[in-house]
């Protein structure tokens, strides 16, 4: 069998679960002011939001969801910022370890996920990640954090999507509230095939989120893109 017709019936079998989706988990949020000329070059635009660079802050975020309506699993993401008018935020590039996150990813809220392998250690102070392509690893972030925890929500650091799939716009506004600490990159290795290079951007602020709670609500779908 074809692989790729095998891939097409794996993703017919899995279950799809329509939105509203809850979340919790914990997860690492790395805010970013990225410029346009490396946003243009690095930022893995679909075709929709090339040239299209509002600015607004970036994040890279990596998640640990402990529960969700497809079972537990982690997530890695980049928001450069803001596109179009109105100025809504997309997620260029996406990977989960679950089929299940990525059928579902795209059919509820088009979020462009891809699949692969994540190991991720913790220790006191400490979360260490990998990400790995055909077994080879071509992500890998280690993150030292602490001190006092206090509140993040979506209010302070709100998410605005519009995400363009299969000639659709998705626009959605998750909420999430959880307890942060302050956050540290002390190493960094990305395969820029894989994930946009941002070994050599300081983030403005990192911050460990344990616990938190996300909530996806269903989106407005139009037949346009941005």
């Amino acid at each position: 069998m074809p692989e790729n017709q095998e891939a097409e019936i794996n993703s017919e079998l899995i279950k799809r679960v329509p939105p509203p989706w809850d979340l919790k988990g914990e997860g690492i949020i790395l805010i970013y002011s990225f410029k346009m000329d490396w946003v243009e070059q690095e930022g893995n635009l679909p075709k929709g939001l090339r040239g299209k660079f509002r600015g607004g802050l970036g994040f890279v975020m990596l998640v640990d969801y402990t529960e969700s309506p497809v079972g537990p699993y982690k997530e890695l993401l980049i928001i450069p910022g803001k596109f179009g008018q109105p100025k809504k935020q997309a997620i260029t590039r996406i990977y989960v370890d679950s089929e299940a996150s990525t059928q579902n990813g795209r059919a509820n809220w088009g979020i462009p996920k891809k699949t692969a392998p994540f190991t991720w250690e913790k220790s006191e102070g400490t979360d260490q990640i990998s990400i790995f392509s055909e077994g080879k690893k071509v992500f890998s972030a280690t993150i030292a954090h602490g001190g006092i925890p206090f509140p993040v929500t979506t209010s302070l650091i709100p998410i605005d999507l519009r995400q363009l799939w299969e000639k659709k716009s998705y626009l959605t506004q998750p909420k999430g509230t959880g307890w942060g600490k302050l956050a540290k990159i002390k190493g960094l290795d990305i395969d820029p095939v894989f994930f946009p290079d941002i070994r050599e951007i300081r983030p403005l602020l990192a911050v460990k989120v344990n616990p938190f709670h996300i909530h996806f609500p269903q989106p407005t779908i139009l037949d346009e893109s941005i």
